[in-house]
C-alpha cells in the first residue's frame, strides 16, 4: 500500500481538492466537465467523453489517471481491433503442455478505449462484462479485473465517417456522458500562451491513490438522501419511461447510478445530504444518452425537458 493511505479524513479531502485543482490546470476552462468526471469516478462508474477531436478528452483522461495513481492504458480502437486486442489471449505453452492466459490492457486501473466507436460492434461488446461484473472470461476461465478499475471512452460524433454507433445495453453501462466542447476565448488564450500539455502531463503527481478512491466511494455511500430526494428522482425515473417522445426511458440501473453519482457530487460539494440541485446537475449527462427517443428528439433535450417537467415537492 503506497504512503498516500491511509489518511484521515480531513486529509483526505484536503488531497481530493488538490487532485480537483490539479486537473483544472491542466483542462483549462472546463471546472464543471472535471468536477462530474470526478463524481463518476468516485461512484465507481466509467465515463464516456463524447465530441470531436483536439478538446482534451484523452487528456482529461490521463489526468484522472495521474491525479489518483491509477496504471493507465490505451487502446486505440479500430476496425480491426479484436476482442483478444483487449482482454487478453491464452497461449499453449510447449514447456508445461499447458495454456496460459496473457492478461490485455483491460487489466489497468484506468483503461482508456481511444475513439470507441471506430471498432466493429463485436469489439465493442468485448468490454460489456468488464464494465458491468469487473471480470472477464476467457475459454471458461474467469479473471477478476482490479479494483478500482474504469472505462473511460472517447467518442466521435456519429456523422463523422467510420464509426458504429454503441449499442444501447452498452451505452447504458457508462454512468456519465460528458461533452467537453471548445474552450472559451480566455482558456483558449491560456492553452495558447501556456506550457503543452504533455508536459504539464508528465509533471503531474499522485495526489490520491487507489485505496483513498476506495475510501472516498465508500463515504460517498454514507452521504444522507431523504424520503422526498428519492421521491423526486423515483418521478425522474417513472416520468422518462411514460413520455410520449421517449420510446425506452430510465431503467432501475440508471435510477442507481444517479442515486451514486449525486452522493458523489454532495461528496465533492463538501455536504453530507443531497439536494435536489445535486440530482439536476447529473441528471442530463448520466440520463441523456440512456433515452432512446421515440421521435426525431435529442437524448439531451429530453433529459432536459424532464427536468422542467417533473417538479420538486
Amino acid at each position: 500500500m503506497s504512503a498516500i493511505t491511509p489518511l484521515r479524513d480531513e486529509i483526505l479531502h484536503q488531497r481530493l481538492e488538490s487532485a480537483l485543482a490539479q486537473v483544472n490546470q491542466v483542462l483549462l476552462g472546463k471546472p464543471r466537465q472535471v468536477k462530474l468526471a470526478f463524481a463518476g469516478l468516485i461512484a465507481g462508474g466509467h465515463l464516456l467523453l463524447e465530441d470531436v477531436p483536439g478538446v482534451g478528452k484523452t487528456t482529461l483522461a490521463r489526468a484522472l489517471a495521474a491525479s489518483f495513481a491509477l496504471e493507465f492504458q490505451r487502446v486505440q480502437f479500430t476496425s480491426d481491433l479484436l476482442p483478444s486486442d483487449i482482454i487478453g489471449v491464452s497461449v499453449y505453452e510447449r514447456e508445461t503442455g499447458e495454456f496460459r492466459f496473457h492478461p490485455g490492457p483491460i487489466f489497468s486501473g484506468l483503461l482508456l478505449a481511444d475513439e470507441i466507436n471506430r471498432a466493429t460492434p463485436k469489439t465493442q461488446s468485448a468490454l460489456f462484462e468488464a464494465m458491468a461484473e469487473n471480470q472477464v472470461t476467457v475459454d471458461g476461465q474467469t479473471h477478476t479485473l482490479p479494483r478500482p478499475f474504469f472505462v473511460v471512452a472517447t467518442q466521435n460524433p456519429l456523422d463523422l465517417a467510420g464509426t458504429f454507433p454503441l449499442p444501447d445495453s452498452q451505452l447504458d453501462r457508462f454512468m456519465l456522458r460528458l461533452s467537453l466542447d471548445y474552450p472559451d476565448a480566455a482558456a483558449e488564450r491560456a492553452l495558447l500562451n501556456g506550457d503543452d500539455r504533455h508536459d504539464l502531463l508528465s509533471r503531474m503527481t499522485p495526489q490520491l491513490d487507489d485505496a483513498a478512491l476506495i475510501a472516498l466511494n465508500r463515504q460517498s455511500q454514507g452521504i444522507t438522501v431523504s424520503s422526498a430526494l428519492l421521491d423526486y428522482l423515483q418521478a425522474l425515473l417513472t416520468a422518462s419511461r411514460r413520455h410520449a417522445d421517449i420510446r425506452t426511458g430510465l431503467s432501475p440501473r440508471a435510477g442507481l447510478a444517479l442515486l451514486a453519482a449525486s452522493r458523489a457530487w454532495a461528496l465533492l460539494s463538501g455536504r453530507s445530504h443531497v439536494l435536489p440541485e445535486d440530482i439536476q446537475a447529473l441528471f442530463v449527462p448520466l440520463a441523456a444518452h440512456r433515452l432512446v427517443p421515440a421521435r426525431g428528439a435529442s437524448g439531451d433535450t429530453l433529459a432536459r425537458t424532464l427536468l422542467t417537467e417533473v417538479a420538486v415537492d
